[in-house]
């Protein structure tokens, strides 16, 4: 059996000292040299030795010491060896140490007193602690406040040992008189404690008879009474009434552990909106008065708690939640954003992003370095906002659009992925939209931003002289044509013949760069610049932000211009009656292509333009110069067409995910309604009242029924053990995270008590068994619940193998019944779920994580295959079939 252990101290067994030195420095008389000493005999026990020559060493030498470190690491040392023998008999040198006990208990120093009294608290052999008792009850009436404290500690665990309640039969009586007499608010909290442990009952009426002054008790003492008020309520929920209104005095208590403990308390007890309201209340007061970050993040916890079960009361509060925002802290600013746009309604919308717009108005400003990933947490909040509820946007808008050319690029691509989003759900601010991004555009420093802002352009500019100042600001961002001078072309050529293995130098430390699709590109010296991180340009009016991208070798965003202006002079034709005019369009913007071209397979650049963009670009040129009525509907109508699909699929997905969150809820139909109206209200507090009406709706609409599901309960069961086995086991599995959980059922299906029943279990694989079950002992043809906690350290696949292991009273060895293997499967730790696209990249990047497997299959579909591999993996696709 393994030992219990009370302490725990970390020990690096480098270079363990030797037996033979610890006994010289303890016979020495050099104090410090003896608590080293001290220090290295408990190590080396605590770590599986035995020193049995110590002890009689250790009586002669130490024991007389006067030191107080000495006898407080002697305490330590007789706290951890063993006192009994193999048949749970006190070893007969035990003897010596009781005398010196009873002496510590009665010295005249209060330190020594005071530590040998909680030694006392740790020990569980009766015949050491029998002739103690006497001394132990002296202390209890001693002057000093550290000593009574814990004399009542050492009579609170000697009443709770196997025969303590025959030791000190009346400590119940002794502890509740001193609970009444006593001062310290310490001493007042441990005995409040005993009796709260050992007679509850007394404990109760302690607290009901003194109520009024509760709120008047120290903070230790508060926190046992709110401990003691859960118990109670737990046990007899119809009692609650007369305690609820004492956790609601202890609210207005100056310490912020007991109001935080208090505010737990009410939710856990009531559900009356009054209650739940007081409690939300006073974490919000925390959540400002507190400078502690993790508070901070707890308390939000505790409130996202509330809005899932009580979204309503949480409503009113939505702008005392989002005074977090002040806190410099971004895992506190991004929960507080997640609690807040889940209680969003169309009362207090305007308030918040008011309120919102603000913070991002205040991340300009600031000198904060983290201030671009707040600024885009507040960006995506405004935009979820803008939304759910359309008629804000008009507000917003404006004020984010001026973030196009931000630094931070990830804010900027999610400004411009919401302007795109809002230009299609509002056609209203189009005009507005369309011309607040012509005149902004030449700020535009990222390639993404730009690329997603000139789709923009070409889809949304419809009138003719949106149509022209679109194409007049593309030009004017291009800068002069051509791209480049033939003296830089000279140059060029002549440093490529120097050095023409350039090309072919791959530099194979680097890993292969991930593109925009998530495709890999292979890296080689000349091309290094080819799959940097995304390239940011100074914009400006004299050398134009396109031109300065192209010339960074960003040919996909050529591509881009390429699609934009052939659009743009397409919808010219439709919209221009002078055909010089359209002509003349036509034949500039055939001019630019075939210069992106010029530079693309120019010296100019250290590599040449990609095929895809080349095609794209040639294809454009194509365009310009033969369209029919067919591919003019094509580039006109169908892209906007598949943006708006795309957008509606991803509400409908969004719908989804609410209706999956919401609590699903079943009355069974004989279930008992109380009506309310017809009740005695006689002696009902207003919040007792508040408290039926909300248990009756609960019961009406079956919310206390949490519907498990049963048939995927049943799929879960193991058997372990034969029909025919004398002990019949099944086991019940629950993965969560890194946790499992075995409920055993074990059954005796004999006609004789099985005893010293175990459950022995071991692992194989990443598993690892947190703590083995105890011993049991089982009447005929009774069963039990036994759990066993495993912890995985991986995803690999393991198995959980053991027996069960039972004595019998007419045989003497032990029988053993072998039962089936557990096989944990990895796909049991992996759910769907939902993840940006833009968080998606992110991670990418950071992480190397693929590993490329071949699969061999006779699906010839790629999109039945994509939908098979889901399925097998139990996984989610990233992006929207």
């Amino acid at each position: 059996m393994e030992k219990s252990c009370t302490l725990l101290i970390h020990f690096d067994k480098g270079t363990p000292a030797i037996a033979n030195e610890i006994k010289e420095a303890l016979e020495g008389n050099d104090v410090s040299a003896k608590v080293d000493a001290m220090k290295k005999a408990i190590m080396l026990l605590l770590n599986g030795e035995t020193l049995p020559q110590l002890f009689i060493t250790i009586v002669r030498y130490v024991l007389p010491s006067e030191d107080h470190t000495v006898q407080k690491l002697l305490l330590l040392y007789l706290e951890i060896i063993e006192k009994t023998d193999a048949k749970g008999r006190v070893l007969p040198e035990m003897i010596l140490i009781c005398q010196n006990l009873r002496n510590n208990l009665q010295h005249p120093n209060e330190y020594i007193r005071g530590v040998t009294l909680r030694f006392l608290c740790r020990l569980n052999e009766t015949e050491i602690i029998e002739p103690l008792i006497p001394s132990v009850l002296q202390n209890l009436e001693h002057r000093h406040p550290f000593i009574r404290r814990n004399a009542i500690l050492a009579v609170m665990s000697i009443y709770k040992l196997p025969q303590g309640d025959q030791l000190l039969v009346d400590a119940p009586d002794m502890i509740e008189k001193v609970l009444s007499t006593e001062q310290d608010p310490s001493a007042k909290r441990n005995a409040f404690l005993m009796l709260f442990t050992c007679a509850q009952e007394r404990a109760t009426n302690y607290l009901l008879t003194h109520v009024d002054r509760v709120s008047e008790w120290g903070e230790l003492l508060q926190m046992v009474v709110l401990e003691l008020i859960r118990k109670v309520c737990r046990t007899n929920r119809g009692e609650k009434a007369k305690y609820i209104k004492i956790i609601i005095a202890l609210l207005n208590s100056p310490s912020t552990a007991v109001i935080y403990e208090c505010a737990g308390t009410l939710v856990s007890l009531s559900s009356a909106p009054s209650a739940i309201k007081a409690a939300a209340n006073t974490y919000c007061q925390l959540l400002l008065s507190q400078s502690d970050n993790n508070v901070k993040l707890i308390v939000l916890d505790r409130l996202n708690e509330l809005k899932s079960s009580h979204r309503d009361v949480m409503v009113d509060l939505i702008m005392d939640v989002l005074r977090a925002l002040l806190s410099p802290n971004l895992d506190i600013q991004r929960k507080t954003l997640d609690i807040v746009l889940e209680l969003i309604t169309p009362r207090n919308i305007n308030e918040v992003v008011l309120l919102l717009k603000k913070e991002v108005v205040k991340t300009q400003t600031g000198e904060l370095e983290k201030n671009g990933e707040y600024r885009q947490m507040l960006i995506q909040a405004i935009h979820s906002c803008a939304i759910k509820f359309p008629e804000v946007a008009s507000t917003v808008v404006h004020l984010l659009m001026d973030f196009l050319g931000d630094s931070n690029v990830a804010s900027a691509i999610d400004v411009v992925v919401f302007v795109r989003e809002i230009i299609e759900t509002n056609p209203k601010l189009r005009v507005s939209i369309i011309t607040r991004l012509l005149d902004t555009f030449y700020q535009i420093r990222a390639a993404r931003v730009c690329s997603c802002a000139l789709w923009i352009i070409g889809e949304y500019c419809l009138s003719l002289s949106e149509v022209e100042s679109a194409i007049a600001t593309i030009k004017q961002c291009l800068g002069d044509l051509p791209f480049y001078s033939a003296s830089e072309e000279g140059e060029a050529t002549d440093a490529s013949k120097k050095t023409p293995q350039a090309s072919s130098i791959t530099i194979s430390s680097r890993r292969p760069a991930v593109l925009a699709d998530g495709t890999y590109a292979t890296q080689s010296a000349a091309s290094e610049t080819a799959f940097s991180p995304p390239t940011i340009v100074q914009g400006s009016l004299t050398s134009g932000n396109l031109r300065s991208l192209l010339l960074t070798g960003d040919f996909f965003l050529g591509a881009v211009v390429a699609c934009t202006m052939t659009k743009l002079v397409l919808r010219l034709e439709e919209v221009q009656p002078s055909k010089v005019e359209v002509n003349k369009a036509t034949t500039q913007t055939l001019l630019i292509l075939v210069s992106m071209l010029q530079l693309g397979q120019s010296h100019v650049l250290p590599h040449p333009i990609d095929n895809d963009s080349y095609d794209r670009i040639v294809l454009c040129m194509r365009l310009l110069c033969n369209t029919g009525d067919e591919i003019r509907k094509i580039w006109l109508q169908s892209c906007r067409q598949s943006f708006v699909k795309m957008l509606s699929e991803k509400q409908l997905r969004e719908t989804e995910e609410l209706k999956a969150k919401a609590q699903v809820s079943h009355a069974q139909p004989d279930d008992l309604i109380d009506f309310y109206h017809l009740k005695s209200r006689k002696g009902m507090s207003q919040l007792e009242l508040e408290d039926e009406v909300q248990d009756d709706l609960k019961r009406a609409t079956g919310e206390f029924v949490k519907d498990a599901d049963d048939a995927n309960k049943l799929n879960r069961i193991l058997q372990l053990t034969g029909f025919s086995d004398p002990v019949y086991a099944e086991a019940y599995v629950t993965v969560h995270h890194y946790d499992i959980v075995l409920d055993v059922t074990v059954i005796n299906r004999t006609k004789e008590t099985l005893q010293n029943l175990c459950l022995e279990l071991a692992t194989m694989g990443d598993l690892k068994l947190v703590e083995r079950p105890q011993n049991y002992t089982l009447a005929p043809e009774s069963s039990k619940q036994i759990k066993a906690n495993i912890k995985v350290s991986s995803t690999e696949t393991g198995v959980i193998f053991g027996n069960i292991v039972y004595e019998t009273s007419n045989v003497l060895e032990r029988t053993v019944v072998v039962l089936n293997d557990i096989h944990i499967d990895i796909m049991d730790y992996i759910s769907p779920a939902v993840c940006s696209d833009t968080a998606f990249r992110t991670m990418w990047a950071e992480f190397e994580w693929e590993n490329k497997v071949a699969v061999n299959t006779v699906i010839q579909d790629e999109k039945e295959f994509l939908n098979h591999i889901i399925k097998s993996i139990n996984m989610k696709c990233l992006t929207a079939p």
